[in-house]
C-alpha cells in the first residue's frame, strides 16, 4: 500500500506563475505519485481562487480512485472572509453528485474501498501569530489569526485506519491537537490497533515531540519550503510500524506547492 501526504497550497505554482494551468499541473503531479491513498492538506472546494474546482475529487480522478472525502476547516476562503462550519454544512463531503458550499480544508483519496469516514473537530488557537510574506517584491509582516482544524479518518477494507490532518501553526497548541488525535485514533472502530497511520502537515519542526512516547515517525525528510527544504513539518506516525518497515519514496519539487510530498510503501 503506497501512502502519500501532501500540503497542496490549493494547487498554487511555486514560484508563482499565473500562466500555469493549475488543474493540469495538479493532475500531472498526482499521476507521478501513483499512490493508493493520499492525504491532502490546504485544498479548496468550489473556491474562486482555484477555479471553483473540487480539488479532492480532481485528485481522485487523476489517481483513478473511487473513494474520496473533503473535510472543511472553514467555509469560504482563508484569504478572505470565512466562518466556522455549522450544523447545516457537510462536515465530510464525499458525493460528487452533490453541490457543497465553498470551503477550505483537508481531504483523503483512496483506491482501496473505504468502509467508513470519521471526523474529529479541533478548535482554533485563541491567539494568532505574526507571519512574513513577500508582497510586491518586499517582505511584509502580518498578524494571522488561527482557524478551526479537523482530522479526517478512513477505515479501509484492508483493515487499516488512515488519518489525515493539518494542525495549527501556533507552537505548543498544535502539540496538544496532535495528542487529541492520537487518543481519538485508538477509539475508532478497527479490530487491529497495529494498523493505524496518522499523516499530515503537523506544523511541528521537532520530531521528538511529534513521536511522543508511544508513536514512531516513519520518514525523515525535510519538506518545507519545497524549493530549498530546511525543516520537516510533514509526517507519517504509527504505534507499531517502524521506519525500517516502510520504503520511503523521496520526492522533489516539480513546480507545485510550498511543501514537498511524503510517500511511503507499506507492506
Amino acid at each position: 500500500m503506497r501512502l502519500t501526504s501532501w500540503n497542496l497550497l490549493h494547487g498554487l505554482a511555486i514560484p508563482p506563475d499565473e500562466k500555469i494551468d493549475k488543474v493540469a499541473l495538479l493532475a500531472s503531479e498526482i499521476a507521478l505519485l501513483a499512490s493508493d491513498v493520499i492525504g491532502l492538506q490546504e485544498v479548496d472546494l468550489n473556491l474562486e481562487r482555484s477555479g471553483s474546482r473540487n480539488q479532492v475529487a480532481d485528485v481522485a480522478a487523476s489517481l483513478g480512485a473511487r473513494y474520496w472525502a473533503f473535510a472543511p476547516s472553514v467555509m469560504g476562503s482563508p484569504d478572505e472572509k470565512w466562518r466556522k462550519p455549522e450544523d447545516s454544512d457537510a462536515r465530510v463531503a464525499s458525493d460528487a453528485a452533490k453541490t457543497f458550499a465553498p470551503g477550505y480544508g483537508i481531504g483523503l483519496v483512496s483506491k482501496i474501498p473505504v468502509i467508513s469516514w470519521h471526523r474529529l473537530e479541533l478548535k482554533a488557537s485563541p491567539i494568532g501569530m505574526p507571519m512574513t510574506w513577500p508582497v510586491d517584491g518586499k517582505m511584509k509582516r502580518f498578524y494571522v489569526r488561527d482557524h478551526p482544524r479537523s482530522a479526517l479518518g478512513a477505515v479501509l477494507e484492508n483493515g487499516w485506519l488512515v488519518i489525515n490532518t493539518h494542525l495549527s501553526f501556533v507552537p505548543f497548541f498544535n502539540f496538544f491537537q496532535l495528542m487529541k488525535i492520537k487518543k481519538w485514533a485508538n477509539k475508532l472502530p478497527i479490530t487491529d490497533k497495529k494498523k493505524i497511520v496518522i499523516m499530515g502537515d503537523l506544523n511541528i519542526p521537532f520530531g521528538v515531540f511529534v513521536k511522543g512516547i508511544n508513536w514512531n515517525s516513519l520518514v525523515k525528510q525535510k519538506t518545507f519550503p519545497s524549493v530549498m527544504p530546511k525543516v520537516q513539518i510533514d509526517y507519517f506516525l504509527s504505534q507499531k510500524v517502524a521506519s525500517e518497515d516502510v520504503l520511503h519514496i523521496p520526492s522533489i519539487h516539480r513546480g507545485m506547492s510550498d511543501h514537498l510530498s511524503l510517500t511511503v510503501d507499506l507492506d
